[in-house]
């Protein structure tokens, strides 16, 4: 499991932000749970409002690309709308990320709780196993 710490997630705001400063975009949303802290961070530092729900013209936020699922998901929705993550574990297409892991290791990010983290993995893997 790779333990990520809060200089972790101010290194990826500040490279979203690097990417992201100066674009038309009119807000942050934030994919409930784990973008809801980079959504607040991006918010902050591109003076941006941290959206209640997404839209076109609007950065969705992750903290991981996992299976894609969730994003492709939100694209069929709002397929004008600009989508990064944290850690995207395969590489982007459609999609940006601060970090791409190409590791299948288990991400604990600084917001989770690791006893937890460890029992949402185990049961992760094992859908996998079941599907």
């Amino acid at each position: 499991m790779k333990q990520l710490n809060w200089a972790d997630f101010d290194a990826c705001v500040q490279v979203l932000t690097e990417r992201y400063s100066g674009r038309s975009l009119n807000g942050v949303f934030g994919i409930p749970r784990g973008g809801l802290c980079l959504a607040v961070g991006l918010s902050h530092s591109l003076g941006l409002p941290l959206l209640m729900e997404p839209g076109n013209h609007c950065l969705i936020v992750d903290d991981v690309f996992e299976t894609g699922r969730t994003l492709q998901g939100l694209r069929l929705q709002w397929p004008q709308a600009t989508y990064a993550v944290w850690i995207s574990k395969s590489a982007p297409q459609w999609w940006d990320a601060a970090e791409v892991s190409l590791s299948s290791e288990w991400l604990l990010f600084p917001w989770e709780n690791a006893a937890k983290a460890i029992a949402d993995e185990s049961l992760y893997r094992q859908s996998r196993l079941d599907s």
